[in-house]
């Protein structure tokens, strides 16, 4: 088995991207599975091409996504991704849609087909903070979310896929007053266990996780 998991360059201001320096930390064999590590740019459509051209290439099993959530607590394994484009802030080619579809063609939304709660489980019971994720925002994560899905629906249906979420690191948060942050070897740790997860889980389990807002 072959799983890719990617994670993108720093952008916003920020000279660090945890995503990416987690993802380099991890073996590069996991419950028996290949290990591809790629970076990706924070930047629309760019992402999702070299995404695409990296899955022609390496033909994974299993695919996935992390980037940088600055301000959650924990590692948030998503369940979701729209297809909507509404940046914030440029992104690193400066780069901002507004409301725009990510693929016209494409459903208003796709769901991750990893076993997300497995993942959750199999990080908490390992000891870090994690938990099942509802949006993945508007950026650019949403959108290699939704672009990872949208190429599972339409070209890659043998392959599994979804997004992580991962906070800030301590070097991170110095002048950002009550920002949570988390370990970069923690963050490399919770990953190598969701990815043990989504290998030896071919279906989910079922475990409260809902929200009630």
């Amino acid at each position: 088995m072959k799983v890719l998991i990617t994670g993108f360059d720093p952008f916003g201001g920020e000279k660090i991207n945890p995503a990416w320096e987690a993802v380099k930390k991890l073996d590069d064999n996991i419950a028996g599975a290949k290990i591809i590590k790629k970076q990706i740019p924070t930047v629309f459509k760019k992402s999702i091409d070299i995404l695409e051209k990296t899955i022609e290439d390496e033909k994974p099993d299993i695919a996935i996504c992390v980037g940088q959530a600055g301000g959650r607590y924990n590692i948030t394994v998503e369940r979701v991704a729209i297809n909507i484009d509404d940046a914030r802030i440029e992104d690193n080619e400066n780069n901002q849609p507004i409301d725009e579809p990510i693929y016209e063609d494409g459903e208003n939304a796709y769901f991750s087909n990893l076993p997300i709660k497995a993942m959750v489980k199999e990080m908490r019971e390992n000891n870090i903070p994690a938990s099942v994720s509802n949006t993945a925002g508007t950026f650019v994560c949403n959108h290699i979310m939704y672009g990872l899905l949208y190429l599972i629906n339409k070209k890659y249906s043998n392959i599994r896929g979804g997004f992580i979420h991962v906070p800030f690191i301590p070097e991170q948060v110095i002048e950002k007053k009550n920002a949570p942050s988390m370990a970069l070897d923690d963050i490399a740790k919770g990953l190598h266990f969701a990815i043990k997860a989504a290998v030896e889980n071919e279906e989910d389990i079922q475990m409260t996780e809902g929200k009630i807002c």
